[in-house]
């Protein structure tokens, strides 16, 4: 049951603890000495030294263990904090548009500052003593437990989250290099499409845009719904995407512009001369395949969570997968989608492609021509500082007070992202949040100012949620989705923040179906994700290639079961693009959630002032999702009330 201590010297010495400070101490008492010997392996001393330590520090007072409790969350609050700025120091010039990355840049965007500090406190003994004195609750228990809890018991319930494993250094250190790695190669995975041929050998666009893999190419798809020709440039860019998933790409076309190729055909060309050439040798495969075998090495160190699956969604995510898949099967399997799917062939007056999994057309921008909206942006935004500039006015616009705009604003800064764009939040009270966008040499475009729009919202969320919580362990979201809600808010108002605005009468039930469409397709490619994870622990010898085919299988089953009854087409692996699966393992759940909290926010703000209610779910800190969702909207994650209101402005547009 214990790596070294015996159930004798266990229950010996919790017997002891009880007769000493009484049975009112006997829960804290049982979860303290059986979390630290979970941990306690012979490099810590024998068992007498086991029941020494937890005899000597065992804290009953209640004064005493909130003066413990305090000094926690300010040392931590500096470590972190400082951890967090050297990390994001160390990572400056591969993250953001800086020049020739070299070696040695790669090496030190890799070190992990974060990697030994585990270590350092099992070895120093402190680890044990947090794991004696703040009982570890599971999410059951939480979940439970917790609607009768103050804000110091969960502050208390998450410094008890704080060592639930104990992962060597050296194995922290190769899941950093490895997502180094991945992020790396998303990072510059590039296709430019004045090297594009249509499927007659001729230039397919009239710009060169840089199209990073899988977001620029999907956002160049939803902006082409506004264009004319759009659809023959849509499929051309639908074809570059199977290209990637089956990993039948030219090698050298990859971020490289000095070639002409048709990917409907899978020609090459150069100097006006077809010519031969290797595929991309299944990198895409080998890297998620090598996030798999570097994070499966801290399988061991988690006794409750012994796969990253359950670390990610028990631990992490703080949703349970099958409630998870559960939601998703419910969305993904409603009737509803089906006379959407008719809706969307009617205002496209053509039957459904598999790109149309991304239709923009439920918003005001989907009039707007990507020209005109990139005249209108680099016109207000010459340089990624102006936007900067801008920022409390977008605040005051969204509702926020002037000093609450420029008090959220002094603490978010902009930088030039070398991807496709993120958000990186401060980890100390003191520090400011940095907004990674791409930018042009003559300004912003529409696609750089609407992933700033999205980047900004978390960047207002991990602000919020950092000073304005009442303890330290308090801060920050339920999970990424609670903030992926937020930017997707954010994002939403792209056009209103430009003075671009629909007053159109139908616009709630445009809006709905928007957010049901969107949300409809993410959780198509998050199942992938997940099969994909749960084969390979149920395959841990495959090869490259093995999971190659079985993700585009995956792909293809998901899309059978959900989106072949709306789209009439089969066996499509479209849903296998993502970017996420290679460089940020199972993230991708985390963003459907994010819209049905979304449509949960959206829902909420109706008719009120948005900066109040924003402050008023985000400052809540990190409660669990079933808490934060119960106190916020009084009822928990679920997809019904997105499908109801979807049915509701369904029938009223068919109607008119």
């Amino acid at each position: 049951m214990y790596p070294f201590i015996s159930s004798d010297k266990v229950n010996t010495t919790i017997s002891s603890l009880i007769i000493k400070y009484g049975e009112d101490n006997r829960f804290r008492i049982t979860k303290g000495v059986t979390q630290v010997a979970s941990f306690w392996y012979k490099s810590d001393g024998n068992e007498n030294d086991f029941e020494k330590f937890c005899i000597n520090n065992f804290i009953h007072d209640k004064n005493e263990l909130n003066a413990f409790f305090e000094r926690i969350s300010t040392n931590f609050e500096s470590l972190y904090g400082n951890l967090n700025k050297i990390s994001l120091d160390l990572k400056k010039q591969v993250h953001l548009d800086l020049g020739k990355i070299y070696t040695y840049d790669e090496i030190f965007a890799a070190y992990d500052p974060f990697a030994h500090l585990q270590d350092d406190f099992f070895n120093n003994k402190l680890a044990f003593m947090i794991l004696l004195n703040f009982p570890t609750y599971t999410l059951e228990e939480k979940n439970a437990l917790g609607a009768n809890w103050s804000r110091l018991d969960w502050a208390y319930a998450r410094i008890g989250d704080l060592y639930v494993s104990r992962v060597p250094a050296e194995v922290n250190s190769k899941i950093s290099q490895a997502l180094t790695d991945g992020d790396n190669y998303i990072s510059n995975y590039n296709i430019y499409t004045n090297s594009l041929l249509d499927k007659n050998g001729k230039p397919a666009f009239n710009k060169n845009l840089k199209l990073i893999s899988h977001w620029g190419l999907r956002d160049e798809i939803k902006s082409l719904y506004s264009e004319k020709d759009g659809l023959n440039k849509q499929i051309i860019l639908y074809n570059v995407m199977k290209r990637i998933i089956s990993q039948e790409i030219p090698e050298n076309i990859i971020n490289n512009d000095k070639y002409l190729w048709d990917p409907i055909n899978n020609k090459l060309y150069e100097n006006n001369k077809e010519i031969k050439f290797n595929y991309e040798p299944n990198t895409r495969y080998k890297t998620l395949l090598r996030n798999y075998n570097t994070f499966k090495l801290a399988d061991p160190y988690y006794p409750n969570y012994p796969t990253y699956i359950d670390r990610k969604f028990k631990l992490e995510l703080e949703v349970t997968k099958e409630d998870i898949k559960s939601i998703f099967d419910e969305l993904c399997s409603a009737d509803v989608l089906i006379k959407v799917g008719k809706l969307i062939e009617k205002r496209l007056g053509r039957k459904l492609q598999p790109f149309d999994i991304w239709y923009d057309g439920f918003k005001t921008r989907s009039n707007i021509t990507q020209d005109e909206l990139d005249k209108i942006v680099k016109f207000k935004y010459p340089t990624l500082q102006a936007f900067k500039e801008d920022f409390p006015n977008i605040l005051i616009k969204l509702g926020f007070s002037k000093d609450k705009a420029d008090y959220i604003s002094d603490k978010i800064v902009i930088d030039p992202a070398r991807g496709a764009g993120h958000a990186w939040g401060a980890m100390m009270k003191g520090d400011v949040a940095h907004l990674r966008t791409r930018a042009n040499d003559n300004g912003m475009d529409y696609k750089g100012y609407n992933i700033a729009c999205h980047e900004f919202g978390h960047n207002v969320e991990q602000t919020i949620s950092l000073y304005d919580v009442d303890y330290y362990f308090l801060n920050g979201v339920p999970n990424t989705a609670f903030t992926e809600a937020l930017a997707f808010t954010f994002q939403k108002r792209d056009l209103f923040l430009l003075g671009i605005d629909d007053n159109s009468q139908d616009k709630e039930y445009w809006q709905t179906l928007d957010i049901l469409w969107g949300t409809f397709e993410i959780m198509g490619v998050s199942l992938v994700d997940i099969e994909v994870w749960e084969w390979l622990y149920n395959n841990p010898n495959a090869t490259d290639q093995q999971l190659k085919e079985k993700t585009i299988e995956i792909a293809k089953n998901i899309w059978n079961k959900y989106f072949a009854r709306i789209f009439n087409i089969k066996d499509e692996p479209i849903l296998a693009i993502y970017s996420h699966m290679i460089d940020y393992p199972l993230y991708l759940p985390a963003y459907p959630l994010g819209h049905l909290i979304e449509f949960s926010i959206e829902d909420k703000i109706q008719n009120k002032n948005i900066a109040n209610e924003i402050q008023s779910m985000f400052e809540q800190g990190r409660l669990t999702p079933y808490h934060w969702m119960m106190k916020s909207f009084n009822y928990p994650l679920s997809a019904k009330p997105l499908i109801q209101k979807s049915e509701k402005a369904i029938n009223k547009l068919f109607m008119e």
